[in-house]
């Protein structure tokens, strides 16, 4: 058994105890994430089945994972019909996806109908209030840069909300083709190659 008193305690020790601060000193700041960046990179599209496994796996071992695919589609999840799986997993898409009506690798800005533009975008808030709430455990954006390179999320708003996010674990970023500020904000950079 330990008994802490203030008998116990040094002279020296005891100055720390009537040191006066600024009340801007006071003030606690809260850590809003402690969680690292995580970006995969590859070169080609529907390389990251370990990731998604991954994210099976955490789900599996009790942690709140959020499993998102803006650039994927076919089954018409959007976030009104998210799949859950492991009990942890939340796995969504778009309502409607670019992937339906167009071969993935030719998808343009002018060839995505409005319909799909808000889909994306609703998906991608869902996304940004999961990042800003703190929800989760972990965070995956699948193929996340596409939809910046297409115009649909603006680029600015995935850093404000990677900035601001507040979430213990990690965020994991995947794509073909990383903006270079992005690889500048990532605490891991992975290349995946074939």
């Amino acid at each position: 058994m330990v008994i802490s008193s203030t008998q116990n305690i040094s002279a020296d020790q005891r100055q720390f105890n009537h040191i006066k601060t600024s009340d801007s000193a006071n003030k606690i700041k809260r850590l809003r994430h402690n969680g690292q960046i995580q970006i995969y990179q590859s070169s080609y599209r529907g390389s990251y089945a370990t990731i998604i496994r991954d994210s099976l796996r955490n789900a599996a071992l009790g942690r709140k994972v959020l499993l998102a695919q803006p650039m994927k589609g076919g089954v018409k999840q959007g976030i009104s019909n998210p799949i859950r799986l492991c009990g942890n997993l939340l796995w969504i898409r778009p309502e409607t996806s670019p992937e339906q009506n167009n071969n993935p690798n030719t998808i343009n800005s002018e060839s995505i109908s409005i319909s799909m533009k808000n889909s994306i975008s609703e998906l991608w808030e869902f996304c940004k209030n999961q990042l800003l709430s703190g929800e989760q455990d972990q965070v995956i954006l699948d193929e996340i840069f596409r939809p910046i390179e297409l115009g649909i999320i603006p680029e600015d708003d995935l850093i404000s909300t990677l900035d601001n996010r507040f979430l213990s674990g990690d965020v994991i970023l995947t794509g073909t083709s990383i903006p270079k500020k992005f690889l500048l904000m990532a605490d891991q950079f992975t290349e995946l190659r074939s």
